[in-house]
C-alpha cells in the first residue's frame, strides 16, 4: 500500500468516524423526547449500531498508526442538532435518512481504496448497515439491521406506524411564516418607496403590512390547524363508535394487522382479544394502526397561530428597520441590502424542512424576492407620477 493510498483512506476513516457520532448523538437526543416506548427503544438501537461503527473506525485508526480524532462537536453542529430535533421527530428522521444516503455513497467509495481485504470486508458491512437504516426509520421497535421485506413496504404502503405525521414542527411553520412576512412587506415597502422616494409613508405602509399579514398568517395557521384536529379527532371519535357497536370485526382487524406484522395467527387473535378487554387500549391501538393517529400526534391550533404570527411579524419587520432611523434612497438601500440578506438565508434554512441544498434554496428566494422588489418599486414609481 503506497502512502497516498494509506492517506486517503485514513482520511476517509476520519470523516466516517465523526459522522457516525454525530448521528449517534442525534439519535439519542430523538430518543430523550420520544414518549413512545417502542419508537424509543427503536432510536436507541440505531445509536447503539452507529456507536458501533464509530468504535470499528476508531479501532482501525488506531491499527494504522493515525490520529483519531476528538469526540467532540461544534457550536454549529449542537445549534443544527437542536433545530432539528424542534422541527419534529418525522422530519428528523428525513433528514437523517437523507444523510445516510450520502452515507452509503462515502462507504461506497472508501470501499474501493480499501488497501486490503479485510478493510474492504469491514467497510462493506456498515455500507450494508447503512443503506437497511432507512427502512428502520418506517418500522418501530424493530432491529435496525432488519432488511426491508414485502410485509415492512406493506406497513410503509398503508400508512402502519407512522412517527410524528407532521413534518417540520413548529421550526417549519416558523421558517415559512418568516417567509410569507419578509416577502410581503418587502414589496410593500419597495412599492411605497418608489412612489414616495422614500418619505415616512413607508414606514407606516410597512408597519401595517406587518400586523397584517401577521394577523392574517396566525388565524390561518390556527384555523387550518384546528380543522386538521378536528377531523382527526372525529376520526378517532368513530373508530370509538365502531369499537363499542362492532367489538368482533374490530377485534378481527387488530389480529389481521399483528399477523401482517409476522405474529403467529394464534398469538394474534390472543393478543387481539386481550386489547379488546381494554377498550381505552384497544382505541388507542386501533387509532395507531388503522388510521396513525394518537392523542399526542394532535396538532396544537394555538401553537402553530403564535409560531405562525410572530414568526411573520419577525420576517416583515426586517424591511422597514432602515426607515426607524432615516428616509430617502439611503434608507431605500439599507432596505434593500438586509432584505436581501434575509430573502437568502430564510431561503438556505429551508433545507431543515426539505433537505435541498441550502445554496440553491436561498439563491432561489433571493432571486424571487428581488425581482418582486424590481417590480413593485418600478411600479411604485408609474403610480407615483400619476398621482402628481
Amino acid at each position: 500500500m503506497s502512502n497516498e493510498d494509506k492517506s486517503k483512506f485514513i482520511k476517509g476513516l476520519q470523516v466516517a468516524l465523526q459522522k457516525e457520532r454525530a448521528t449517534k448523538r442525534t439519535y439519542l437526543a430523538l430518543a430523550k423526547n420520544e414518549s413512545n416506548e417502542a419508537r424509543r427503544k427503536a432510536l436507541i438501537g440505531l445509536s447503539e449500531t452507529e456507536a458501533g461503527h464509530a468504535e470499528r473506525w476508531m479501532t482501525r485508526l488506531k491499527e494504522l498508526g493515525a490520529e483519531v480524532p476528538p469526540d467532540g462537536e461544534s457550536l454549529s453542529e449542537r445549534i443544527w442538532r437542536w433545530i432539528l430535533i424542534q422541527s419534529g421527530t418525522d422530519n428528523a428522521l428525513q433528514r437523517l435518512e437523507s444523510n445516510e444516503d450520502d452515507d452509503t455513497e462515502m462507504y461506497a467509495s472508501l470501499a474501493e481504496s480499501a488497501p486490503t481485504d479485510a478493510d474492504r470486508v469491514s467497510v462493506n458491512e456498515v455500507l450494508h448497515d447503512e443503506e437497511t437504516h432507512s427502512g428502520a426509520f418506517q418500522r418501530t421497535g424493530e432491529s435496525p439491521n432488519t432488511p426491508v421485506g414485502p410485509q415492512a413496504m406493506l406497513d410503509i404502503i398503508l400508512h402502519r406506524e407512522s412517527w410524528h405525521k407532521r413534518g417540520g414542527g413548529w421550526i417549519g411553520q416558523a421558517i415559512y411564516g418568516a417567509n410569507d412576512g419578509l416577502g410581503s412587506v418587502f414589496g410593500i415597502v419597495t412599492g411605497v418607496a418608489g412612489a414616495t422616494a422614500g418619505g415616512p409613508a413607508v414606514l407606516i405602509a410597512g408597519l401595517a403590512g406587518m400586523l397584517a399579514s401577521a394577523l392574517s398568517m396566525g388565524s390561518g395557521a390556527y384555523l387550518a390547524t384546528k380543522t386538521e384536529r378536528e377531523v382527526q379527532e372525529a376520526e378517532m371519535r368513530r373508530e370509538h363508535h365502531e369499537l363499542q357497536i362492532h367489538p368482533e370485526e374490530e377485534e378481527e382487524e387488530l389480529a389481521l394487522f399483528y399477523q401482517l406484522k409476522g405474529v403467529p395467527e394464534d398469538e394474534a387473535k390472543m393478543l387481539a382479544s386481550r386489547l379488546i378487554a381494554q377498550p381505552e387500549s384497544a382505541l388507542k391501538t386501533l387509532g395507531s394502526e388503522e388510521l396513525g393517529l394518537s392523542e399526542q400526534s394532535f396538532p396544537n391550533p394555538w401553537l402553530e397561530a403564535l409560531s405562525a404570527m410572530l414568526s411573520t411579524a419577525l420576517g416583515a419587520f426586517i424591511p422597514i428597520i432602515p426607515f426607524f432611523f432615516a428616509s430617502g434612497y439611503g434608507a431605500i438601500l439599507a432596505s434593500f441590502t438586509i432584505s436581501t440578506l434575509a430573502h437568502f438565508l430564510i431561503g438556505a434554512s429551508k433545507t431543515i424542512v426539505t433537505g435541498l441544498s441550502p445554496w440553491k434554496s436561498g439563491a432561489e428566494m433571493t432571486i424571487i424576492g428581488l425581482g418582486e422588489a424590481l417590480i413593485t418599486y418600478g411600479l411604485g414609481l408609474a403610480f407615483g407620477q400619476v398621482v402628481k
